[in-house]
């Protein structure tokens, strides 16, 4: 993968003012020299997020999270940093250029460029698909359809649907006579599209998707999440539904926590994608028999994330789309929340229609359950799980524990766990010791105060400063203090932790001597190894059978560093005027 170099890192900051940035999610108000808001990333009453204008970062001090423009891009809308630094540039009308690094830099670069080129096609296939429903003669019955289904112009152009008229031959057969839906990426840009007949033939499918490529696959990808995550995080809930209108009209009237996979189950990997955003999910599948078994096989990959699972009852007959048009918005969010247990549905349609009076009838359905029930990795949902088949079978419940716990032990997806998503604002790094941590901010915020420890020998000194570390990074990068674009630059490469430290750093006061509070500060870390040496030395030469040689050179070694403490506490030190 190629890397992007700092320089279009600090060119990208330069162009996005973090004020604005983070104003265009929701609104700021201005506090002193700086912005405060309630914090996106935790629930508080009292603002305690600031941004600041001149440093062009955030910070909250009450979850800790911070950092550079492009940190509150990536954990706002929970993407990765490449994706933050494309999304920040194509705002600015900038591009991020990638720089290619060792073995296979060709291919990589071609990869880039294929890329590229299946975006362009893609977003101006959206375009003309969308021209043809919106303003050609071609669109017509299409646009009659759309109105049938309650979809206004204004929602066809929010959703950019399209139209695939009989004639057209760049696609060839496959989208003739189809309604367009654009699938996007997570960060918007088009990548696939999904076509549904207009009118229904015999032998055709109602929805068709695109071939799979290099930008696009099926089982990786979430119908409407670029428009949906940010409801998704607030909501803590996705309520699922199978296709593209029914999550249109949900969103459009005003239930925007939704998403819909590519086919009709959830295949793991999106399963782990919505794990990223929520805890619980609804499903909304049709209530006919094609839909609850497309919940069913749903329920692998959901529990085998630690998602709770819940069932909203569909009638027969509806779908979201018709029942949200016919019921409005209130109704539906009844449905949703009194969603039922998913094992509460699943518990009664397994046993409906099994002879529990049978012994073997009965065996059967227990070792099916157990199967089942074993996928569920979170403990306690387990256990809860076991109660209630246990309770509905008429067996002991240690029994029933007894035989899943066998099913557990041989299910390969266990040797399949995936490590735990990192919560988006996380943890602080633990701040050093005051000396290190005052050091730190002055050589971020004053520029005197960092040429001056350049100019010292900090390599050896802060080599033998357990804490030093954050003062090494300061120190060896290219960063500069007064411009805050060469901060956020510096920002995007400490660990996430870290970048919540250094933020809070910039936020402090500096003092109006930083020249004289450095070499303060600086006196005493030198101070302090000298005489950690000293000790270390003083007790190594009262070892026994010490050779002559290594006594004298102790000896030398003891009387350099008291002469240098020596030197280093007059009073005609720097530190000391």
């Amino acid at each position: 993968m190629g890397s992007i170099p700092s320089e279009t890192i600090e060119q990208i900051a330069a162009a996005n003012d973090i004020v604005e940035v983070i104003g265009s999610y929701f609104p700021l108000k201005r506090a002193g020299a700086n912005f405060k808001a309630l914090c996106p990333f935790h629930q508080e009453k009292t603002p305690s997020f600031i941004v600041s204008a001149s440093r062009q970062t955030f910070h909250c001090f009450g979850c800790g999270a911070g950092g550079s423009v492009f940190r509150f891009v990536m954990d706002y809308e929970h993407i990765d940093f490449p994706s933050a630094v494309r999304k920040l540039a194509a705002r600015a009308g900038l591009t991020a250029v990638e720089k290619s690094r060792g073995y296979g830099a060709d291919d990589e670069e071609r990869q880039r460029e294929l890329r590229e080129r299946l975006l362009k096609l893609h977003a101006e296939a959206a375009k003309w698909f969308h021209e043809n429903l919106i303003k050609r003669e071609v669109g017509d019955a299409a646009r009659k359809y759309m109105r049938a289904r309650g979809i206004t112009v204004e929602t066809a152009k929010r959703w950019q649907l399209g139209y695939a008229p009989d004639g057209w031959d760049a696609f060839g057969d496959r989208f003739r006579g189809r309604i367009m839906f654009p699938i996007c990426n997570d960060v918007g840009e088009v990548i696939a599209f999904s076509g549904r007949l207009l009118e229904d033939e015999q032998g055709a499918a109602k929805y068709l998707n695109s071939p799979e490529t290099g930008l696009f696959r099926k089982g990786s990808v979430l119908f409407g999440l670029d428009k949906t995550k940010r409801a998704l995080i607030e909501a803590n809930c996705a309520v699922v539904c199978e296709g593209q209108l029914d999550l249109i009209s949900l969103f459009e009237s005003g239930i925007t926590n939704v998403v819909a996979p590519q086919g009709t189950a959830f295949t793991e990997s999106q399963a782990r994608i919505l794990k990223r955003f929520v805890n619980e999910v609804v499903l909304c599948f049709d209530a006919d028999t094609a839909g609850q078994k497309a919940a069913e096989r749903s329920l692998d990959a959901l529990l085998q994330n630690d998602l709770i699972v819940r069932m909203a009852k569909m009638p027969v007959g509806e779908d979201p789309d018709s029942l949200v048009r016919r019921e409005g918005k209130e109704a539906f969010e009844r449905r949703i929340a009194g969603a039922r247990d998913f094992f509460d549905y699943w518990i009664e349609r397994e046993t409906a229609n099994i002879d529990l009076a049978s012994f073997g009838a009965k065996i059967q359905l227990a070792r099916r359950l157990a199967e089942t029930i074993s996928r569920v990795r979170d403990p306690l949902m387990r256990g809860e799980v076991i109660s209630k088949v246990s309770a509905r079978l008429g067996v002991p419940a240690q029994d029933f524990q007894a035989l899943v716990s066998r099913q557990r032990g041989t299910e390969p997806f266990l040797a399949r766990d995936h490590p735990p998503e990192r919560d988006a604002t996380g943890v602080m790094a633990p701040a050093p010791r005051h000396d290190i941590s005052m050091l730190c901010v002055l050589a971020l915020r004053d520029e005197t105060a960092r040429d001056f420890l350049r100019q010292q020998n900090w390599r050896e000194i802060l080599a033998n400063v357990p804490d030093g570390e954050p003062l090494v990074r300061i120190l060896e990068s290219d960063l500069r203090p007064g411009d805050a674009a060469s901060l956020n630059a510096f920002m995007v490469t400490l660990s996430p932790a870290d970048e919540r430290l250094v933020s809070s750093w910039l936020l402090q006061k500096v003092p109006a001597n930083a020249g004289a509070m450095v070499e303060k500060w600086w006196l005493g870390i030198r101070q302090a190894v000298l005489r950690r040496q000293l000790s270390v030395a003083t007790n190594q030469i009262k070892l026994p059978e010490l050779s002559t040689g290594d006594i004298i050179n102790l000896q030398k070694q003891i009387l350099d560093l008291q002469e240098q403490l020596h030197e280093l506490s007059q009073p005609a030190g720097a530190a000391d005027n």
